[in-house]
């Protein structure tokens, strides 16, 4: 079959790799239909590339139709359409039972410290074949997979893979309601859908972007935009919409890449410029976000407000403001999104006849598998406009 795959930083091909198979009584093998390119995929991209292996095959937000089923699966067989989360996470754990996948007591990966494994995402997390594939192996396939309808086009339920639930989680970490005004930090895919959801629950938003073409997609839908690129100071603007209290609550949709963090910067690229071996311990035990944009967020937070955290970070040792945090009673929430926790619920709101999250023509740009090494680059460098990309194997 045909994959992308890593071979370097910032480097992807696509090769044929072998197809996959059977291994345990409750796996599945599904034909993928449609899978997506995420921000969380630049990181493999460039600062995650010493705990990558040439040839790993990435990708974590696909879905298609079931082709083959193990002896024990029960509740899917061949011809199904499902999603398929980009938790690894067996369903029947301490963890999984309280609704914490990303944290999956069967599939955490303890030799590096880190909770479930995921789709396609290096060392760190299992070294899982990914789903930017023709073909993709899916464990635990009484559990993991979302069977979705035959009917509506594939972008009505793909993004339940990754985008929806991670939004979505955000949205709920930040313990907002209809009287409250939330501040979006970043309007990338997750930012994006993080301010549309907020939205449609009545919520005041404001979103924060260096990008016009990125902010005017969020203001079409109501969202009140900073562009950040113009110099003015984010949490200065932010208090004049609140009446110079700060927001009640922020997320960060932006994580470790973001703008304005020159000297972390240039940390993320030495790490990268050495030997695996040398550079993967450094980058457990050090500190090498960019931390500009969390930090705007406990900026413009408001005292007894709430950061909520979706975007990825990696360093070890990232200096925190504890003096400001504590001093302002600021509560912090974070992690991977627990995809099968939050999916029954976004799956009610996808089954009705509006899409009213505008999932349908959410993505950007649909593209041939084929064209994913230019397709990593462009999104890399926010070129021709990508917010979101979708590849059709």
């Amino acid at each position: 079959m045909r994959a992308v795959t890593w071979q370097g930083n910032r480097k992807m091909t696509v090769e044929d790799v072998p197809d996959p198979v059977i291994k345990e009584p409750d796996d599945l093998i599904i034909r993928v239909t449609s899978t997506g390119l995420c921000g969380s995929d630049l990181h493999l991209f460039d600062p995650l590339g010493p705990f990558m292996t040439p040839g790993d095959v990435v990708g974590h937000e696909p879905m298609g139709i079931v082709e083959e089923v193990g002896p024990e699966v029960a509740g899917l067989k061949p011809g199904d359409r499902v999603v398929v989360p980009f938790n690894v996470s067996c369903g029947h754990c301490w963890m999984c039972s309280r609704g914490l996948q990303s944290q999956c007591e069967t599939t955490q990966n303890r030799e590096h410290g880190t909770g479930a494994s995921l789709l396609g995402y290096s060392k760190l997390y299992g070294q899982v074949p990914g789903g930017q594939a023709e073909y993709l192996h899916v464990p635990f396939g009484n559990y993991g997979p979302i069977l979705v309808p035959e009917g509506p086009p594939d972008d009505r339920f793909l993004f339940l893979s990754d985008v929806l639930p991670t939004a979505w989680q955000a949205v709920e970490y930040a313990g907002v309601g209809p009287d409250d005004t939330l501040l979006v930090i970043g309007a990338g895919p997750i930012g994006d859908m993080t301010a549309r959801i907020a939205l449609h629950r009545g919520v005041r938003v404001i979103v924060a972007d260096l990008l016009p073409e990125r902010l005017a997609r969020v203001e079409a839908r109501g969202a009140t935009t900073i562009n950040v690129s113009d110099g003015g100071d984010l949490t200065e603007q932010v208090r004049s919409l609140t009446d110079g209290r700060g927001a009640d609550a922020v997320v960060d949709a932006v994580g470790m890449e973001a703008h304005g963090s020159p000297i972390a910067e240039t940390a993320q690229k030495a790490a990268g410029l050495l030997p695996d071996a040398i550079a993967r311990p450094f980058m457990l035990k050090a500190g090498v976000d960019r931390l500009a944009a969390l930090t705007g967020a406990f900026d413009a937070v408001r005292r007894g407000g709430t950061v909520s955290i979706s975007g990825v970070y990696g360093g070890a040792k990232d200096p925190f403001p504890m003096m400001q945090l504590f001093d302002k009673q600021v509560q912090i929430r974070m992690g991977q999104a627990n995809v099968r926790h939050w999916s029954p619920e976004i799956l009610g709101l996808l089954m009705q006849d509006e899409d009213v999250l505008g999932v349908e023509s959410f993505a950007t740009h649909h593209l041939s598998l084929e064209d994913a090494p230019k397709a990593y680059s462009d999104f890399r460098e926010k070129a021709d406009g990508m917010v979101k990309v979708v590849f059709t194997p």
